[in-house]
């Protein structure tokens, strides 16, 4: 037999408290009392009492959702920041709703679906929109916010980090150890990170009189990024020194050259990543790289769209944010260079930049 549906007056007559009392107790802004809460609460469990999320959006006009489109969650790096965000929305009585769309100008795919879910507000994660699209997220009067790229349009908010510094230290850095055939494992073509990254490390190079050595595309995914360590290493002569657009193809491009090519980094080849993902400092890899601030790019990313959906009068913002050279053992080693000129290194681009 089908199960009678348990109702908020069942609740209240149980808890002994009003019925407004029951729903105060289920919405995370409203003032209850922690006695009453509790008594709430624990009808609720005695009955099997489930808030109809979908009944009280119609109601209020509010469906308390956000949306997060993103193309993969294979980097950890994304999956860590989703984690924080997700935790953050939930504090505040929202859920996420999870939108994939393909890397290569992927957004028109999703747009409809988007505006149809009726959501307060979207996180864009590493999704590239242009101008266009942007506009066209505005204009529906969709609160927004882009995390980890860029777009030519100031109507909405950007959360990012200075990956053009990252680029020019990663190059800068590893001529300075002496490298000579120092190579690039781009990530996805034209997104903004990959073009900021590159155009920093090809600038860093240049401050030593060097050119790359070569460049192949990883799409910031591991199984891609194994491809083209084994294109780069196939031809002689080979780099001496790679840097990887992101943790995950660094990593790949260290398995790749100890288990398949039989070369040890750092001693043949020293490799840099970006982005500083919990597994780039396991001892397996011990990565050198350019560490973004995720907790803070997920904290504020959430703070400006939560703004804008409570609709504070507040105009969108681009923020850019420093990244840190994480020294560690993938890298070669050098008396001339201590963690004091490393910083050095970062701190003279900074000056030339301004």
């Amino acid at each position: 037999m089908k199960r009678k549906s348990v109702t908020s007056r069942d609740v209240a007559k149980l808890a002994g408290v009003s019925q407004s009392a029951v729903s105060r107790s289920f919405s995370p802004d409203a003032k209850v009392a922690e006695k009453t809460r509790k008594k709430v609460m624990a009808a609720a469990r005695e009955l099997g009492y489930r808030p109809n999320s979908i009944a009280r959006s119609l109601i209020t006009r509010s469906s308390r959702t956000i949306a997060v489109v993103t193309y993969s969650l294979e980097n950890p790096f994304y999956s860590f920041m989703l984690e924080k965000a997700s935790r953050y929305f939930q504090q505040q009585g929202y859920h996420l709703q999870l939108f994939f769309a393909p890397s290569d100008n992927g957004f028109d795919t999703v747009i409809d679906d988007i505006i149809r879910s009726q959501v307060e507000g979207v996180l864009m994660l590493a999704i590239t929109l242009d101008s266009t699209q942007a506009k066209e997220v505005a204009d529906f009067g969709i609160p927004c916010v882009v995390i980890n790229r860029t777009v030519n349009f100031d109507g909405i908010s950007q959360v990012g980090s200075d990956n053009h510094s990252g680029g020019y230290w990663a190059g800068h850095y590893l001529a300075s150890l002496g490298h000579r055939r120092i190579a690039y494992i781009a990530g996805l073509p034209n997104s903004s990170t990959d073009l900021q990254r590159k155009a920093g490390f090809l600038e860093g190079l240049a401050k030593d009189g060097l050119t790359c050595h070569a460049v192949e595309i990883g799409n910031y995914r591991y199984a891609d990024a194994c491809h083209a360590t084994r294109r780069l290493f196939a031809s002689s002569p080979s780099p001496d020194a790679l840097f990887c657009a992101n943790d995950l193809m660094a990593i790949a491009a260290i398995d790749t050259l100890r288990h398949e090519f039989g070369l040890s980094v750092p001693e043949d080849v020293s490799i840099i990543g970006f982005d500083d993902v919990p597994m780039a400092a396991w001892p397996s890899h011990s990565l050198t790289t350019l560490k973004q601030p995720v907790e803070f790019m997920a904290s504020k990313a959430t703070e400006l769209l939560m703004a804008q959906i409570n609709q504070v009068d507040t105009a969108p913002e681009n923020i850019m944010l420093p990244v840190t050279p994480m020294l560690r053992s993938s890298t070669r080693r050098s008396i001339h260079h201590s963690k004091k000129s490393l910083k050095e290194l970062s701190d003279a681009h900074h000056r030339s930049a301004r």
